[in-house]
């Protein structure tokens, strides 16, 4: 299964404290805290009503918990929007939040999805920041509700080119990662191992350590013993280290059931 999140890190020189707070609380699974900082602004500043929903739909997406708080988030970040590219991000955060609930089997909100995202389109400008989310949350859907892999990685490269035009790395990251397993189930070893590596390496840098256990895990999946032993033991010191989460990588990390 597939999992993202918001882009943008809050790491670089030009961010205000309060960012760069947000930023440390959410890279250690802090999603509930770095939300309070932005409570106080959220209500009248549409950029922080959604960031805040944003922060709440990725904690859904790695601990399975937090729905109604996310809907609720959701809801008043929908209701502050007054400019379409503000409006266009709420409806991609919305068809994000409807996506996780189906992957998860919460509940199928598929097609609400579908039609939220659809929205954000005609809301998003071409060549704006937000489109090449927009793209790569396209991809997450084609590729797991759609199981359409040619279209999924389509999306992916065009978020991948908006990712760079824009600087945005964190996103990058999630490009990286899932270009990579679309080239690992085609058999492409080598470029799978460059994107997992691409992906881990960003993470690393930009110090998304909640990010970073997924990472590991991944590209311990193509390469050779005793580096691939090595890399998923560092992902479940990690796992540990975050309490468990993201909640759906310690199946992936168990060792197989013993055969007679």
């Amino acid at each position: 299964m597939a999992y993202t999140a918001l882009s943008g890190d809050g790491t670089t020189a030009s961010d205000d404290p309060l960012q760069t707070a947000v930023w440390r609380l959410r890279s250690r699974a802090c999603w509930a805290d770095a939300a309070a900082l932005l409570e106080p602004s959220a209500a009248r500043e549409p950029g922080a009503a959604l960031h805040r929903a944003s922060l709440l739909v990725e904690r859904c997406l790695y601990t399975m918990q937090g729905w109604s708080e996310a809907e609720d988030a959701l809801r008043l970040a929908e209701a502050v929007a007054r400019e379409d590219d503000e409006r266009g991000a709420a409806a991609c955060e919305r068809g994000h939040l409807a996506y996780a609930s189906t992957l998860m089997g919460v509940r199928d909100r598929s097609d609400e999805a579908r039609a939220a995202l659809g929205r954000a389109a005609a809301l998003i400008a071409p060549g704006a920041r937000g489109r090449a989310l927009l793209d790569f949350r396209r991809g997450l859907i084609a590729e797991n509700l759609g199981d359409s892999r040619q279209a999924a990685r389509a999306a992916y490269r065009r978020a991948h080119a908006g990712a760079t035009a824009h600087g945005d790395e964190l996103l990058l990251s999630f490009t990286w990662r899932h270009l990579a397993g679309i080239a690992l189930r085609e058999g492409e070893l080598a470029e799978a191992r460059h994107g997992f590596a691409e992906s881990l390496r960003i993470r690393e840098e930009l110090g998304y350590l909640v990010g970073a256990a997924p990472a590991l895990a991944a590209l311990a999946e193509v390469e050779s013993e005793p580096e691939a032993t090595r890399l998923r033991a560092e992902a479940k010191r990690l796992l540990r280290l975050l309490g468990g989460v993201p909640v759906w990588l310690a199946g992936q990390l168990a060792p197989p059931a013993a055969t007679a």
